[in-house]
């Protein structure tokens, strides 16, 4: 009996809990409250953009419905793909005297050789004529002829389609007529959180046409999502997107007409065979809707 209860004993007092000891922590060891795993968005400067992860030049032009050649040529990128994270471009042209401080200096033709210039001579010239009223005169004639005129400057010819630098009113915009893309069922409409166009099914190799007369601004698969892509830049603030293309058949800076052929729908990019259309004023996707004509 004595044997049970010490064992029963050792037992209690093996199972009895240890003392929970509270220590206080530092002030100086608390931790910092923790930032949130997204990274900041951050506030930019009016006419400036910060390249974040994963921006390309054609893509921050295409947001903000510039042509990346002159975004790059206004931040002095002689490659597109130049930029880095936290880099800060200017997104409008710098002044006049700015652009000259900043570009690289232009490279000057290299001077024509000229030819020796020949002694001159401390002699009387053999030809000398004597002192009479006759030589003077002539002399005055000689001196009196006007000198060649310097040819007129040649205007430079306007090149064809909308020039980058052309001033354009709203009503330009108004005016601009369009018609639709591609023939084929609309399989997405416009949301501005989700899809920023309209999705439109065909069949592989069917003619995507241009939705408005213009310029053609970028024709390649530089963004992601869009494969082969073609942008049209209509006026100063409208242009149009013709994405996930089989085939490109237009290059860039050429004028287009309203009706042309511009690419062959297909599946670049995607998971079927549609034509993904935006048209984008100041930049900012808009319902292509409001600008189509109703069919």
């Amino acid at each position: 009996m004595t044997m049970t209860a010490l064992l029963l004993g050792g037992c209690s007092s093996s199972l009895r809990k240890a003392p929970v000891v509270e220590r206080t922590v530092p002030a100086a060891a608390k931790a910092a409250p923790r930032q949130p795993v997204h990274e900041v968005q951050r506030q930019d400067a009016k006419g400036t953009y910060t390249v974040r992860k994963g921006d390309t030049l054609i893509q921050i032009a295409l947001e903000y419905g510039l042509n990346y050649r002159d975004l790059a040529e206004w931040n002095n990128l002689g490659d597109p793909d130049e930029i880095r994270v936290d880099q800060v471009l200017r997104l409008t042209e710098p002044p006049r005297s700015q652009r000259v401080a900043t570009t690289s200096p232009v490279a000057m033709p290299p001077a024509e050789p000229r030819a020796p210039e020949a002694p001159r001579k401390t002699e009387p010239k053999a030809d000398k004529k004597p002192y009479t009223d006759q030589a003077m005169a002539e002399m005055k004639a000689e001196g009196a002829r006007p000198a060649a005129a310097a040819p007129a400057p040649v205007a430079a010819a306007p090149s064809g389609g909308i020039s980058t630098g052309s001033t354009v009113t709203a009503t330009d915009d108004e005016k601009l007529s369009w018609m639709w893309p591609s023939d084929g069922r609309i399989v997405a409409t416009f949301d501005e959180g989700r899809n920023k166009g309209i999705d439109i099914a065909g069949s592989e190799g069917q003619k995507v046409l241009a939705a408005g007369a213009g310029k053609v601004m970028y024709a390649g698969s530089g963004i992601r999502g869009y494969g082969n892509l073609v942008i049209v830049k209509h006026t100063n603030s409208l242009l149009s997107a013709y994405a996930h293309n089989r085939a490109i058949v237009v290059k860039e800076g050429q004028s287009v007409a309203k009706g042309q052929v511009i690419a062959e729908m297909g599946s670049s990019d995607t998971d079927s065979v549609k034509l993904h259309f935006e048209i984008r004023q100041q930049g900012k996707p808009v319902d292509p809707s409001k600008f189509l004509p109703s069919r």
